[in-house]
C-alpha cells in the first residue's frame, strides 16, 4: 500500500496519546477563560463557577446577562434557563474552554437566557454513563442551589437541556433519565424541552452522510470511531444504547419524552458526517408523537458555529424562537424554524 492511500491515524488527528494504563494525554490546544463576576466591568455577561461534586471534579459555570444587574432586585426579569453540555467527543474540552465560554456568553446575550454550562467527567478515565450521570446530578444541584443568581434571575418553569455534538448526546440521555423517573423529582425545575445541535449519535452501520463525508477534514469517521471506542464501556460497540438511540428499547424510552410533553429541537448541517444521525432521531421521534422542531441547513460542517460568528448568531436566533414559541405544531407534530 502506498503512503498516500494509507488511512489517517486518528490518534494523530485528535492529538491523543493512549497511555498503557488506559488513560489519555491530550496535546490539543485548549485555552481556558476564567469566570468573571464583577458587575463593574464593561462585559456583556457575568460568570461564576460552582462546585457540584468535589470528588468527581464536576462543576457548573453560570452565565447571566450583565443588564440584569442594572435593575432593582424587585424588578428583575426572570429568564429561561439553558443547561448546556459542551462537545468534544466525551474526552476533551471543559466548561472553562475559551471556545465553550465564548459560545455560552454569546448565547446568553443573544437569547436573553441564563446558561448553566456543566463540566462533566471525561472518558476514557470515566467511561459512559459517567457523563450522563453527572448531567442528572447537575440538574439536582441546580434545583437546590440557594445562590442568588439562580434564585433571582432564573424562571425555573422554563428550562431546557442543550448540547452540541457529544454534549447533545449527553442532553438527550439526561433527558431520558429525567423523563423515565418523572419531573416531580426536579421540582421546582420544569424542563420544557431538549435542544440537540449536531447530535453525536452513532451506530455500527454507516449512514449515507457518514460514507459520503468519511474523510471530512473537520471530523473524519476514523476519529469518530476512536472517540466512541474510548467513551463506551469496554467491549461495547456503537449499537450500544449509550450511543445509538435506535438500539433495542431506544424507541420505547423515547415514548417517555412524548409523555413528558417536551418539545425537541434537532439541528444539523449538511456537510457534517453526523447529520443523518440527527435526521434518524427526528424520524423516530415523529413516529412516537414527540413534538419536534427541525433546523437542518445545507452549508456548514461539524462545529461551524464555533469558528463562524454569523452561523452562531443565526443559530441563536433559531434557538430564541424555539424557546419563545407557543405550542403551534404543524401536521405530524413537527415544526420547521427558519
Amino acid at each position: 500500500m502506498s503512503k498516500s492511500s494509507e488511512p489517517p491515524d486518528p490518534y494523530q488527528l485528535l492529538q491523543i496519546v493512549l497511555n498503557p494504563e488506559g488513560t489519555v494525554t491530550l496535546s490539543l490546544e485548549d485555552p481556558h477563560t476564567p469566570a468573571t463576576s464583577d458587575p463593574n466591568l464593561p462585559i456583556a455577561v457575568l460568570t461564576k463557577d460552582f462546585i457540584i461534586n468535589q470528588s468527581n471534579n464536576t462543576w457548573v459555570r453560570l452565565f447571566v446577562p450583565r443588564k440584569l444587574f442594572n435593575h432593582h432586585p424587585s424588578n428583575n426579569k426572570k429568564l429561561p434557563l439553558i443547561v448546556y453540555f459542551h462537545g468534544g467527543g466525551f474526552i476533551c474540552y471543559s466548561a472553562a474552554s475559551t471556545v465553550v465560554h465564548d459560545f455560552c456568553s454569546k448565547m446568553a446575550t443573544d437569547i436573553e437566557a441564563v446558561v448553566a454550562s456543566v463540566n462533566y467527567r471525561l472518558a476514557p478515565e470515566h467511561r459512559l454513563p459517567a457523563a450522563y450521570e453527572d448531567a442528572v446530578e447537575a440538574l439536582h444541584w441546580i434545583k437546590t442551589c440557594p445562590d442568588g443568581w439562580l434564585r433571582q434571575f432564573v424562571d425555573y418553569s422554563n428550562c431546557y437541556l442543550m448540547g452540541n455534538s457529544a454534549g447533545a448526546t449527553i442532553a438527550y440521555h439526561a433527558g431520558l433519565r429525567v423523563a423515565e423517573k418523572g419531573q416531580d423529582d426536579l421540582e421546582p425545575m420544569k424542563i420544557k424541552g431538549l435542544i440537540l445541535h449536531q447530535p453525536g449519535f452513532g451506530g455500527t452501520q454507516r449512514t449515507e452522510s457518514e460514507m459520503r463525508l468519511e474523510k471530512n477534514p473537520v471530523l473524519p469517521m476514523c476519529a469518530c470511531d476512536l472517540l466512541w471506542e474510548l467513551a463506551l464501556p469496554v467491549g461495547a460497540n456503537r449499537d450500544h444504547e449509550y450511543c445509538n438511540p435506535t438500539a433495542p428499547r431506544g424507541p420505547e424510552k423515547m415514548e417517555k419524552i412524548r409523555v413528558a410533553g417536551w418539545r425537541v429541537m434537532v439541528s444539523g448541517n449538511g456537510e457534517d458526517p453526523l447529520v443523518d444521525r440527527g435526521r434518524e432521531v427526528v424520524k423516530m421521534m415523529k413516529k412516537k408523537g414527540v413534538k419536534v422542531v427541525t433546523d437542518f441547513v445545507e452549508q456548514g460542517t461539524h462545529g461551524v458555529e464555533f469558528v463562524d460568528p454569523s452561523v452562531a448568531s443565526r443559530l441563536n436566533r433559531v434557538l430564541k424562537r424555539f424557546i419563545s414559541s407557543s405550542n403551534k405544531w404543524g401536521e405530524g407534530g413537527r415544526q420547521v424554524l427558519r
